[in-house]
């Protein structure tokens, strides 16, 4: 535990066949090493059951991840802070996600998503496949919510670098296969760098109250 609270940070992703997952556990992992408690959560699957089966990678990693919860509008909530992730379509998010986000309306109106740090990451199988487009597609909700954008920028310069020099967020190559180290390692220092704005925000307000 770091500070008089637990702070609470939210991992919330769409991944079909695998790389926005790895992103994502690597996001929670640097939550976690910053002493937040961690929501891992992945949103619903909407495409037809017979198109996923026959596509054996897409069928696979939901076999592998049926284990993770699923995300509801209360984990925005529950959060201090948190990341969204999605592959990118067409550079814009999945529409996996995007049901969820329009789902939020009424945590929304209530004023439960507003002042809350938060990042978005994805992956995109080509290398100008539409990660920044997504990104920001992604950040249009945030400013909606009145969440507070923390984007990767270049503060982790030489790892933002090997990771491919995105300062929208974390993104990977889907071509080239599954996250690098690089990208990972990125992914947590970003996780752990939102869990400790989330945390001294929600020390201030205690300390305000």
């Amino acid at each position: 535990m770091i500070g008089l609270i637990m702070t609470r940070f939210a991992v919330i992703y769409y991944s079909s066949t695998g790389s926005v997952h790895d992103l994502a556990e690597a996001y929670a992992a640097g939550a976690e090493e910053a002493g937040a408690e961690v929501r891992l959560r992945r949103v619903a699957e909407l495409v037809p059951h017979e198109i996923v089966e026959a596509n054996e990678a897409w069928r696979d990693h939901l076999e592998v991840t049926a284990d993770i919860p699923t995300a509801d509008i209360k984990d925005l909530i529950w959060a201090d802070g948190f990341a969204l992730g999605t592959p990118t379509r067409f550079g814009q998010p999945a529409s996996q996600l995007k049901q969820f986000i329009d789902s939020a309306s009424a945590a929304w109106s209530a004023g439960h998503l507003a002042g809350k740090p938060a990042s978005g990451f994805t992956s995109a199988h080509e290398r100008h496949g539409g990660h920044e487009a997504t990104l920001l597609a992604l950040y249009h909700t945030f400013c909606h919510w009145g969440s507070i954008i923390v984007p990767t920028g270049y503060e982790n310069y030489d790892v933002a670098h090997a990771a491919g020099g995105n300062p929208y967020g974390v993104s990977s190559i889907g071509s080239e296969g599954a996250p690098g180290l690089a990208v990972l390692e990125q992914a947590r220092y970003q996780g752990h760098r939102l869990a400790m704005l989330a945390r001294t925000m929600k020390d201030s307000r205690v300390e305000a109250a």
